[in-house]
């Protein structure tokens, strides 16, 4: 079986913008802590435990020229909670979304002989996989 994977079906939108202008690692979508933990007893006895926790991470990289960098800086500064969701179009449909997410901080500004992506980390409350 043959797959084609085209990052033009993924989108990211953030309090209803449409982000463009993504840098080379575009998105990357990860929960901060497993779903199950296991203990085992002194007799071997196995426990398997449901974490609850659905908190989790997307990481953005932004070309410095996207139109969107002055929407996410101000996100950032205001600390606002806004929902995201990011969807791959894709043979194997996948959405991510969140409806309470934060913007740890503005992206960090690099300038040398060629600008720098922009990365910005958006910590969601509530992350849930699709």
């Amino acid at each position: 079986m043959s797959y084609t994977y085209d990052p033009k079906s993924v989108s990211v939108i953030i309090q209803n913008v449409h982000l463009t202008g993504f840098g080379e690692s575009m998105v990357e979508i990860e929960k901060d802590e497993d779903n199950y933990e296991t203990s085992v007893g002194a007799q071997g006895d196995v426990v398997r435990t449901k974490i609850n926790n659905n908190l989790g991470t997307i990481t953005l990289t932004l070309q410095p020229t996207s139109p969107q960098i002055p929407f996410m800086n101000n996100l950032a500064n205001t600390g606002d909670l806004v929902p995201v969701t990011v969807i791959y179009a894709g043979e194997q449909k996948e959405i991510t979304s969140a409806t309470q997410c934060y913007i740890s901080k503005p992206g960090a500004r690099k300038y040398a002989n060629a600008l720098e992506d922009r990365e910005y980390e958006i910590k969601c409350l509530d992350l849930v996989f699709e």
